[in-house]
């Protein structure tokens, strides 16, 4: 004989389920707001307006990779054989200190803020399918005190700091957000 207690029990997560599917909750990360004529997209490399060496190389690989690995668009290079077309400026880039050592005053780690301007364009329609003039990103590295032991980090935080960058934008553009 089945109880009162166990029937409630085992009705208690399938409810749970059909609530939270009737209130529209899905899975972060799986939505795809674009039109279906955007099958293509050209990634040219993105443009640097900062003086700090080989930023855009690094999006511009972020970006492209990530379209590759977690959606279904094909990413080319020549912008007349794409659907839409996702420009790229790196607009601000700044190296700030956090934490300094008390003996020598040296940086101990530094964060670096990264913003970017970016427009995927629907080329067939003439319209912005995705705009954000401001997209930041924040990447604190460690910086040696120990001068004979010294690795620069600057350049593998950058590329961290692109990865995580390329991971928002891509799903900013695919949940338009």
């Amino acid at each position: 004989m089945v109880s009162a207690k166990s029937c409630s029990t085992a009705a208690l997560p399938a409810l749970l389920l059909a609530v939270t599917t009737a209130c529209g909750y899905r899975l972060a990360g799986r939505a795809d707001t674009l039109p279906d004529n955007i099958r293509t997209i050209a990634v040219p490399a993105f443009t640097n307006a900062t003086t700090e060496f080989k930023i855009e190389q690094y999006l511009t690989q972020a970006v492209v990779r990530e379209f590759i690995t977690r959606t279904r668009y094909n990413v080319v290079s020549d912008e007349n054989n794409a659907d839409a077309l996702l420009r790229g400026t790196v607009v601000t880039f700044h190296a700030v200190p956090q934490n300094f050592d008390p003996v020598t005053g040296r940086a101990t780690s530094v964060t670096t803020i990264t913003r970017v301007h970016v427009d995927l364009w629907d080329r067939a329609q003439g319209k912005s399918l995705y705009l954000n003039p401001n997209l930041e990103q924040r990447e604190t590295y460690e910086v040696s005190a120990d001068p004979d032991a010294f690795i620069e980090e600057r350049g593998a935080a950058l590329q961290r700091a692109s990865r995580t960058m390329a991971g928002t934008l891509v799903s900013a553009i695919l949940e338009g957000f």
